[in-house]
């Protein structure tokens, strides 16, 4: 039940980040490509690579992965409205738009992850 707990309360932080983050982006570009989307995805990307490296060295104990990946970076990020915004941007901009946003996302996420992970690993010794 404590473990609930924790991905609720992350949850809660990582939605309402992700929220401010993509207005404050949106707010700021004049554009109609999902930037803060794209920016969210990518900077969680990162932090969970960051997050879970530190969890498997044992710089944080793993309970930490209920609050800090699953709850706050599990609530940050988001790939159902990645998906909504990549269907939407077929259907109303470009097929070049699309697959930047698509292919975009899921190569520079995966990288961040990778980078995440191994700035820690450096860090620790590993």
């Amino acid at each position: 039940m404590e473990s609930l707990i924790y991905v609720a309360l992350g949850g809660a932080v990582g939605s309402a980040a992700r929220y401010l983050v993509g207005v404050w982006i949106m707010t700021r570009l004049d554009t109609d490509f999902p930037w803060g989307t794209f920016f969210v995805n990518v900077s969680g990307s990162f932090l969970i690579g960051v997050v879970l490296a530190f969890i498997e060295s044992g710089g944080l104990p793993g309970g930490a992965r209920h609050l800090l990946a699953v709850g706050i970076l599990g609530g940050y990020t988001t790939f159902s409205t990645f998906g909504y915004e990549t269907m939407q941007l077929l259907r109303f901009r470009s097929a070049r738009a699309t697959l930047f946003n698509a292919l975009g996302q899921l190569l520079i996420c995966l990288a961040a992850v990778y980078l995440g992970v191994v700035l820690v690993r450096g860090l620790v010794g590993e």
